[in-house]
């Protein structure tokens, strides 16, 4: 092999301080925010680090230099954080005995006008009609909104009596206990339903946990801004990660068969997401396509997330990149 040059050399120093980077943040993972604060960062950049190596490796592979080896051996000791960022294919299996389950954060339904259109509430509407999911899962939900879902089953809650906006799950099926899971000090929260399918009872959690509060438009480049981020993100993440405790501990207590449908506000590459998913499947990952991207954003953020009970089939998942919210729905098809 002939000598690197010295633009190669160069390209060699960066090549492996962002693997290196990549390896850290694979760390994240299995690290809590209460533990190690700052390590949380890390997890929001792997999606891009994972694609800046795979260039790396493609650069390198073309010049035919044995360089390509340092992204490589770190993208095959992280290569389950590649299944989380892209699926290649569907999984399309569509019964008409499955339990179609949605969840959509519906941002208060435009009541505020984030997006310059009329009537985002009914298009909303008209969009989840026709999707006709059995179990439907809202964050940010308006009661007030003059809109009307046609389930003989639902529970609402309603953050605090100063907010106008909760969480609320619709069901086809007969709920037979619900509740509210309550977080401390925040305006987010989970609830959750028991549902009678049958002779199966099956939990749905309703999740939105703490958001990072981070505006794509706030020029975070300023000294001042960065330090107010970083102590802000800081504190979500812990808060994140006392939710997710919260949560797991409540769906210890019971022997049903659950489902984890909601809003993270944060990615698959987390701590918190470790958790909520431990022994469940994630639907995007069984059956879903592409990058299943969630959230508005320039760049693939999925951070809402259907976990569904190992005893419980995938066999469909599908985003619905409609422009009502900040968020787009998701939905499973589900056999029990």
């Amino acid at each position: 092999m002939k000598k690197l040059s010295f633009f190669d050399k160069f390209i060699v120093i960066v090549n492996s301080l962002l693997a290196t980077a990549l390896f850290i943040s694979f760390l994240s993972y299995y690290i809590s925010p209460n533990t190690i604060s700052f390590i949380s960062f890390f997890s929001l950049s792997i999606p891009i680090l994972i694609i800046i190596n795979l260039i790396f490796i493609i650069y390198w592979a073309l010049k035919l230099k044995r360089q390509f080896l340092i992204s490589t051996i770190i993208l095959l000791i992280g290569f389950q954080y590649i299944t989380k960022l892209y699926s290649l294919e569907e999984k399309k299996i569509l019964l008409s005995t499955d339990v179609k389950v949605m969840s959509y954060n519906v941002r208060m339904f435009n009541i505020y006008n984030w997006i310059d259109e009329e009537h985002i509430n009914q298009k909303i509407y008209d969009f989840i009609n026709s999707k006709e999911p059995d179990i439907l899962c809202l964050q940010e939900f308006d009661p007030a909104a003059d809109i009307g879902f046609k389930y003989p089953y639902q529970y609402i809650k309603v953050s605090k009596k100063n907010n106008r906006f909760g969480h609320a799950i619709f069901s086809k099926y007969k709920i037979i206990s619900s509740g509210s899971l309550n977080f401390s000090n925040s305006s987010n929260n989970a609830i959750f339903i028991d549902i009678l399918r049958n002779n199966d009872t099956i939990r749905v959690y309703n999740v939105h946990l703490e958001s990072l509060s981070i505006n794509p438009k706030e020029d975070y480049f300023k000294q001042e801004n960065s330090e107010k981020l970083k102590i802000r993100v800081e504190s979500a993440f812990k808060k994140q990660a006392n939710q997710a405790s919260l949560i797991i501990e409540h769906q210890e207590k019971t022997t049903f068969k659950s489902i984890i449908c909601g809003d993270f506000n944060n990615t698959a590459f987390s701590w918190v997401y470790h958790q909520l998913k431990n022994d469940k499947n994630d639907a995007f990952e069984v059956a879903g396509k592409g990058f299943g991207r969630t959230f508005d954003f320039a760049f693939p953020l999925r951070i809402d997330f259907i976990l569904t009970d190992e005893r419980i089939e995938i066999n469909n998942f599908k985003t619905f990149e409609v422009n009502y919210s900040d968020h787009y729905p998701i939905m499973a098809r589900l056999q029990f």
